[in-house]
């Protein structure tokens, strides 16, 4: 079960957040209504919420997820990929302190974004892209298992971040899309596999035996909610035009 979420209210410069994509430049006032949305959806699932101040320096600070790793056991401040985002880990330390006794750090020139982590119970599944490298996953897992956990690599090819593709909803039950669908070391998982044109959806959380998901994708909710899942859907259009998606916006620990 989640205690703690952390979140950070979008900056006005999120229109000109990092992005792969040719959707379009996000509006700032729709960003800022989904996010609060967002925000109430995560007050239903039983949760304290710390939410951080716009930080106009950074346009893609809105997603937590990324600079940071919450851990049971504690907190990794990771170097993100993308030289425009390595300013943000050093915003987030000082707030991991607040509820960590031990806070550990990638280090260069490892890279490591945490959109490309995963966990299973005390398994990491950690996805080498273009923003998370060798070196940084070696790093995570020395420092996993200095804690009793383990971590493995994923090889990937096709998307962003291992989240893209990927979402582990407990209870044994793994959303998969795409390339990882027939990756052996999924296969041990129910897998539900989603519809091809919905696969931006892949992107969801579990909090508390809900499930928050993108809003327009009937299909995969109907497989969600198949599960026993309740199922809240929270608009993230704007997100999705610089590449974010549902759990990019709150660390969850």
């Amino acid at each position: 079960m989640f205690k703690h979420i952390i979140a950070r209210t979008p900056c006005r410069a999120l229109v000109d957040g990092l992005s792969a994509s040719n959707l379009g430049k996000p509006i700032y006032e729709k960003a800022l209504e989904q996010h609060n949305t967002y925000i109430r959806a995560l007050q239903t699932c039983g949760v304290d919420i710390t939410i951080l101040p716009p930080a106009e320096e950074f346009p893609d600070s809105v997603f937590v997820e990324d600079p940071a790793l919450c851990t049971p056991h504690c907190a990794i401040v990771t170097r993100p990929g993308a030289d425009s985002r390595r300013g943000e880990a050093a915003l987030m330390e000082p707030v991991l302190h607040r509820f960590y006794e031990h806070v550990e750090r990638i280090e260069a020139p490892g890279t490591l974004d945490a959109g490309d982590v995963m966990m299973v119970g005390d398994h990491y599944y950690i996805g080498q892209s273009a923003r998370t490298n060798a070196e940084g996953a070696r790093q995570l897992i020395a420092i996993l298992e200095k804690y009793g956990m383990t971590g493995s690599v994923v090889e990937m090819k096709e998307v962003l971040h291992l989240k893209t593709g990927l979402a582990y909803l407990e209870n044994n039950n793994l959303m998969c899309a795409g390339e990882f669908l027939t990756k052996p070391e999924f296969q041990k998982y129910n897998i539900i596999e989603l519809p091809e044109d919905e696969i931006y959806a892949a992107n969801c959380i579990w909090v508390n035996g809900k499930v928050i998901m993108p809003s327009g994708y009937p299909k995969t909710r109907a497989k969600i909610a198949a599960l026993g899942y309740e199922v809240i859907e929270v608009d993230t259009s704007e997100y999705r035009k610089v590449d974010g998606g549902v759990s990019c916006m709150s660390l969850r620990f």
